[in-house]
């Protein structure tokens, strides 16, 4: 949707009195009418960007500008920050209820007793199934032997 029309007349009004002559004598032999629907029409990207319209008024070369000049002064006007909502706070019942069941799943999860919270539990299991002769790809046995500590005391 094209920019206001009530909007660039007053771009072109505040173009006008900051640049003077050298502003109306580059579209001496331009149709008003069309000059003006063109710059609605190139400006509707910044419809609902107005402050960064204002921001290029501010920021105005000593040069006067030609449309695609002055489009991009209005891309470089820095983005509106917005603020950021607060996390919502969790309902301290509901994460206990949740942690509850983490620990109890994990501590299900493991069916030797003495491995529950063994961190190399994984690479003892690939070990044992090793032993036993079962046959494992080259990177399962590097992996729990690296685990376990078996490279390390092999080189040494």
């Amino acid at each position: 949707m094209p920019l206001p029309f009530r909007a660039v007349e007053r771009l072109f009004d505040r173009l006008a009195l900051t640049y003077g002559a050298e502003w109306s004598g580059k579209w001496r032999d331009v149709d008003e009418v069309a000059l003006k629907s063109m710059w609605a029409h190139e400006f509707s990207q910044f419809e609902d960007r107005l402050p960064a319209i204002g921001w290029a008024l501010e920021n105005l070369p000593p040069k006067c500008p030609n449309l695609i000049e002055f489009k991009l002064l209005c891309r470089q006007a820095p983005r509106e920050m917005l603020s950021q909502l607060d996390a919502p706070k969790a309902d301290r019942t509901i994460v206990d209820a949740e942690m509850a069941k983490i620990a109890a799943t994990a501590l299900r999860s493991s069916s030797n007793p003495e491995q529950r919270g063994d961190p190399l539990a994984w690479a003892k299991r690939l070990k044992a199934r090793h032993d036993k002769g079962e046959k494992l790809g080259h990177y399962q046995i590097f992996c729990y032997r690296k685990a376990i500590g078996i490279e390390q005391r092999l080189a040494a």
